[in-house]
């Protein structure tokens, strides 16, 4: 089958989220044709370029989403009017009720029907009028805007939104529906693709929901980081006005609806993403957990192998950045030494951008404090209890090597979504100290000790119990990287969704119409076994017939003859 695949700030870009997963999805996936949709985030990850892309990816079609010129289209008087009928009830239905405060529960019960019924009002004035990127960047969005905030019913922060806060949250808003303008909504287009997998929700979803609407094409969307959540995170008190924290929370809560109740089949990938998708109105019948596939061959060696690691050793892997809490983890080692003198620290890992690297120098800095009388070679192994490295270098060459260098592999996270790095250390046979955050206790299952976030004197206890118990160890390390290995793999996730695209596929209704020689219509011209590897047509249907889209015009479409096909 053709999947659209739709992605933002990720594949096939070499820097994107989720690459990775995508790539591996498309590669294990040879028997079907992918077509890549991707809206990317930043002109640096444009200038990054693409990863190689594998045979079966037709083509690729991008968009930015970092930024977009006027597109120098002039609506006449009539298109301004229904525009501004739209774009008004699409921020009524954002503001009305308890908008931010609760997307699908409580307030008029009509409001998803509004929100989704202007959105695509809005989806067919762009593909009429080619684009509406000036218009909702026009004073007339504005105006429209600051009426539904003085409307009855707006929260009250919208009631008091100045003007700075109405052009902070229209701005934002013509980015999150720039997607509606794209020329991606045809025949040859989206509109060609027997389904769409959105690999977020989102602005990445909306291409989506259009396709859906405008053809019929059916929507798998999968979240292995959920966007609301993301934005709620993004807009804290510290970030933006209250206006625009309401307005701009309830506007991403109603697409998150809408995309939810779009859907055919959503794959959250942990229990934290599907209980926030289940808040937003997502049906139970239609979720389904797929986790992360991720390549265990590069950990077989450490899992499988003699255990090479110092027995008093601790380690701890990721991006250093604040919300890793390395401080509490510090203070945690720092508990540690008086209970296990012989105790070491080893701390893999390279800053994530500028905060990170303050944050890495002001990690330093407390490990000199916290060992004052072995604070000179303090970033060397050997000189101090605390070591910090890098990957690639010569103390940890390679990640998995990395991880084999501790007896225990800690994670001292405050937030945290899907834990990869907890599932590496899983693959490694290493027993696990993590932090009761995200998804850890789902991926972990028992086979490591959780304690609560921001507790050194917790984590600490939980380190020494390990430290002191060898037996312990081994027995938690086993059962971790038989977990892993059950659950957390490349082959179950592809396996997952080649099950998912069949069911899907096999669920919706035919969208093109085939004729035969006669001219009647061909039931049954393209079953969904033809989609399968093998042999499964006739000796006398050597050639399945050509099925081009034809709905949307309202013109069928031929069947090659059987004999016409083997003269060819």
């Amino acid at each position: 089958m053709r999947i659209g695949l739709l992605t933002e700030g990720g594949y096939p870009y070499a820097s994107g989220d989720a690459g990775l997963w995508c790539d591996r999805l498309v590669r294990g996936l040879e028997q079907h044709e992918f077509d890549i949709y991707a809206l990317s985030r930043s002109r640096r990850q444009e200038d990054d370029g693409w990863v190689a892309l594998p045979p079966q990816v037709g083509r690729v079609r991008t968009a930015p989403l970092w930024t977009a010129g006027d597109d120098g289209v002039a609506h006449g008087r009539r298109t301004r009017r229904r525009f501004t009928e739209y774009y008004g009830e699409l921020l009524g239905a954002v503001c009305a009720g308890t908008g931010a405060d609760a997307p699908s529960e409580g307030g008029p019960t009509d409001l998803p029907d509004r929100f989704g019924s202007a959105l695509y009002g809005l989806a067919e004035l762009a593909r009429e009028n080619g684009g509406l990127v000036g218009t909702l960047r026009s004073d007339a969005a504005v105006r429209a805007l600051e009426r539904a905030c003085r409307a009855p019913g707006a929260p009250r922060a919208a009631h008091e939104a100045r003007v700075p806060d109405l052009l902070t949250v229209a701005a934002h808003l013509e980015r999150a529906l720039r997607p509606l303008s794209l020329d991606w909504y045809d025949d040859d287009g989206l509109g060609a693709a027997d389904l769409c997998h959105a690999a977020a929700g989102g602005s990445a979803a909306l291409p989506g929901l259009l396709a859906r609407h405008f053809f019929g094409v059916p929507l798998v969307v999968t979240e292995y980081g959920v966007q609301l959540r993301s934005h709620y995170l993004a807009l804290g008190a510290d970030t933006a006005a209250p206006a625009v924290r309401a307005l701009l929370g309830a506007f991403h809560g109603r697409l998150a609806a809408e995309v939810y109740r779009r859907a055919e089949i959503l794959t959250p990938g942990n229990a934290h993403a599907r209980r926030w998708q289940e808040r937003c109105g997502a049906d139970r019948a239609r979720i389904r957990t797929v986790y992360p596939g991720m390549d265990a061959t590069r950990f077989t060696e450490v899992g499988e192998g003699p255990d090479r690691a110092d027995p008093d050793t601790l380690v701890w892997v990721g991006r250093v950045e604040p919300a890793k809490d390395l401080i509490s983890l510090l203070h945690a080692f720092a508990e540690v030494r008086k209970e296990q003198p012989e105790a070491r620290l080893r701390i893999v890992g390279a800053p994530c951008g500028p905060e990170g690297t303050a944050y890495l120098g002001h990690c330093r800095a407390l490990a000199a404090q916290l060992f004052p009388d072995e604070a000179e070679g303090v970033h060397a192994v050997g000189d101090n209890p605390v070591s910090f490295e890098e990957i690639g270098g010569p103390e940890a060459p390679t990640l998995p090597e990395a991880y084999a260098s501790g007896a225990v592999v800690v994670l001292s996270s405050v937030v945290e979504g899907f834990p990869i790095g907890l599932i590496e250390a899983m693959f490694c046979g290493r027993a696990t100290v993590s932090t009761d955050v995200g998804a850890v206790v789902e991926v972990i299952g028992g086979t490591g000790l959780v304690v609560p976030p921001r507790n050194p004197r917790a984590l600490a206890e939980a380190c020494v119990a390990l430290l002191r118990d060898p037996e312990r160890r081994e027995r938690l390390g086993a059962a971790a990287r038989a977990r892993a290995l059950e659950l957390f793999t490349v082959e179950q996730n592809i396996a997952a969704f080649h099950g998912i695209y069949l069911e899907v596929v096999s669920h919706c209704p035919v969208r093109r119409v085939v004729l035969d020689e006669a001219g009647d219509p061909l039931p049954f011209a393209t079953p969904a076994e033809s989609h399968v590897p093998g042999r499964w047509t006739g000796p006398t249907a050597r050639v399945l017939p050509r099925v081009v889209p034809g709905w949307a015009t309202g013109a069928p479409v031929r069947a090659t003859p059987p004999a016409a096909a083997e003269g060819a």
